[in-house]
C-alpha cells in the first residue's frame, strides 16, 4: 500500500512538473529520508510550483511564507497577543507549527530570519519566549531560494545549509517540454487539479519503511570515506559534517526503498551524494575565484574514493 501511495504521489507530481523525473525523483527521496530541501535556480523555473504541487499532495497542514527584508522571526515563531478582555497574554502560533511549510525565497529574508528556522528544521520544535512547543510530525520544510548573485540575496548561512538534507536544481525545461508547459496551462494551470492522495500518517509510514532498508557495513564505510575525503580536498575550507555523513546514509536508504529495493547499493550513495553534500561545502578563496563548483568536486570525489569490497 506505502509503495502505491509513492506512485500516486510521483504521477501527480510529473502531471505539474513536465519533463524533471529526476527533480520529482530526487524531492520524492528527500520526502523519504525525513529530510528538508532547499531548491535553487533562477526565477520562472517552477520551483515554487513544485513545492506547492508536493504540500498540496499530502492531506495535512500546508503554509507558505514568503520571505522578504522585513519578515522578523516572530512572523515564522508566533508570538504572545495580549487579550484586553481577559489581561492576559496568549500564545499565537506561526506558520512554522504545520506538517509542510514552503519558504518561499528564504535568501530574501535577512540572516536574523533566516536562524528563526534552525531549531524547528533540526529538532521538530520551536523556543519562543521561554516555553519550548513541539511541531508536530509528518514535518517538511521546503524552501526555495534564487542564485546569490541575484539583487537582494542573503547567502544561507553554513549552519542553515547543513539543515537541508539535500538541494535540488531544477534548470531549464528542454524545448520540447517548454512547448508542452505553454499548452499544459492553456485553459487553467494543472496545479488547481492537485489534490491530497497521501495523508500525514502514510507519509510516517513511508519513512519508516525507508530508514528500515539493510545498508552493508562497507556502504556505511563508503559513506564516511566519502565525507572524510571532503576535509582533506585542497580547493576546500570546509568540508562535510557528521550530520552530513547521517543524510547521506539515510538519502541513500530512501533512494533504494524509491527504487523498489530493501537494501542499499553504492549506486544509492552516488546517486544522491551531489544533492546531499554540494551544499554543505566551502571553497576556499582560490578555488571560488578560479570558477570551481562544489558539485564538481563532489563528483571528482566520486570517482577517486574506492567502494569497500
Amino acid at each position: 500500500m506505502t509503495r502505491e501511495a509513492l506512485g500516486r504521489l510521483e504521477d501527480q507530481l510529473g502531471k505539474v512538473i513536465l519533463g524533471k523525473p529526476e527533480v520529482i525523483k530526487s524531492l520524492l527521496t528527500g520526502l523519504l529520508g525525513a529530510g528538508h530541501i532547499l531548491m535553487e535556480d533562477v526565477p520562472g523555473v517552477g520551483k515554487t510550483t513544485l513545492a506547492k504541487a508536493l504540500a498540496r499532495s499530502i492531506s495535512g497542514e500546508f503554509k507558505r511564507v514568503q520571505f522578504t527584508p522585513d519578515l522578523l522571526p516572530t512572523d515564522i515563531l508566533g508570538s504572545s497577543v495580549y487579550n484586553p478582555r481577559e489581561g492576559t497574554f496568549a500564545f499565537k502560533p506561526g506558520p512554522i507549527f504545520t506538517n509542510v511549510l514552503l519558504a518561499d525565497e528564504i535568501n530574501r529574508a535577512s540572516p536574523r530570519t533566516q536562524s528563526s528556522l534552525l531549531e524547528a528544521m533540526s529538532e521538530r520544535q520551536a523556543s519562543i519566549e521561554g516555553t519550548t512547543h513541539p511541531i508536530g510530525a509528518p514535518f517538511l520544510v521546503i524552501a526555495t531560494q534564487n542564485p546569490v548573485e541575484f539583487h537582494g540575496t542573503y547567502p544561507l548561512p553554513e549552519a542553515q545549509l547543513d539543515r537541508f538534507a539535500m538541494r535540488i536544481d531544477l534548470g531549464y525545461p528542454a524545448p520540447e517540454q517548454e512547448v508542452a508547459v505553454l499548452y499544459s496551462q492553456f485553459h487553467h494551470h494543472p496545479l488547481d487539479d492537485v489534490g491530497p492522495v497521501v495523508d500525514g500518517a502514510t507519509v510516517l509510514a513511508l519513512q519508516e519503511a525507508a530508514r528500515a532498508v539493510k545498508v552493508d557495513p562497507r556502504i556505511a564505510r563508503y559513506v564516511v570515506d566519502l565525507a572524510a575525503s571532503t576535509r582533506r580536498h585542497p580547493s576546500l575550507k570546509m568540508g562535510c559534517s557528521p550530520r552530513g555523513s547521517l543524510t547521506l546514509f539515510r538519502m541513500a536508504q530512501a533512494r533504494a526503498f524509491r527504487e523498489g529495493r530493501d537494501y542499499a547499493v553504492p549506486e544509492d550513495v552516488k546517486a544522491v551524494a551531489v544533492s546531499v553534500l554540494a551544499h554543505r561545502l566551502g571553497l576556499d578563496t582560490k578555488a571560488r575565484y578560479s570558477g570551481v563548483r562544489k558539485e564538481d568536486v563532489v563528483r571528482e570525489l566520486l570517482g577517486s574514493v574506492p567502494v569497500g569490497v
